[in-house]
């Protein structure tokens, strides 16, 4: 059985699920972690529900079969099916790694307080943390066990193309693909992704435990 994983390990790739208006549902892969992405004409739920359950709700959604799996209804109905909250529905982008160093000093700080930090380690694993003069990076594991990024700028830098530094650093410090999550009004930080290399492949909606 493909797994959440396996889609996305091919996602980033550039392989992605068949074009064709449908649905697949995995299993979590963790308790931590479930929601859907949305691929071109393709969506997967990844969930230890029962899968008929996620047919059956998707259909009484009643709109177009390629909107159910992020239509509000939907969305809904999977929250209090789970127990589970949600944000935001994010753009999922990806990038390669890149040799040779980062083009900015950074020090790495495991204990470091800023919220960015403590908000990751409420999400993923294996965080790690680098700060810069006026912002910080952050790595770790979250969902499907994939490696994915987060910065944040100082309000008083701004504006000066920092972001993007930071987040092409970020592909000198892996050895894997590097995955982002953006709310898509946050075009600041969307344009920063997309001028560091990261490419859009889809959209999240993940749901964690409350």
């Amino acid at each position: 059985m493909e797994t959440l994983r396996d889609i996305l390990d091919a996602a980033a790739r550039g392989v992605f699920p068949p074009a064709d208006g449908r649905t697949t549902v995995v299993p979590q892969a963790s308790h931590r972690d479930a929601g859907v992405l949305a691929f071109t004409a393709h969506s997967v739920v990844f969930t230890d529900e029962d899968p008929g359950w996620v047919y059956d709700t998707l259909r009484a959604t009643d709109c177009d079969a390629l909107a159910a799996p992020m239509n509000p209804r939907f969305l809904a109905a999977f929250m209090e099916r789970t127990g589970r909250g949600a944000e935001t529905i994010d753009a999922l982008l990806v990038a390669a790694p890149l040799p040779g160093e980062p083009p900015l000093a950074l020090r790495e700080n495991e204990d470091a307080a800023h919220s960015r930090v403590g908000y990751a380690r409420g999400r993923r694993d294996e965080v790690r943390a680098w700060t810069a003069d006026g912002g910080v990076l952050v790595t770790g594991r979250g969902v499907g066990g994939r490696l994915e990024v987060s910065v944040e700028v100082d309000e008083g830098v701004r504006h000066r193309g920092l972001g993007r530094l930071l987040v092409t650093a970020a592909r000198h410090l892996v050895a894997e693909p590097l995955w982002a999550q953006v709310a898509p009004g946050n075009a600041r930080s969307v344009r920063a992704f997309q001028a560091a290399g990261y490419r859009a492949v889809g959209s999240e909606a993940l749901l964690l435990p409350r």
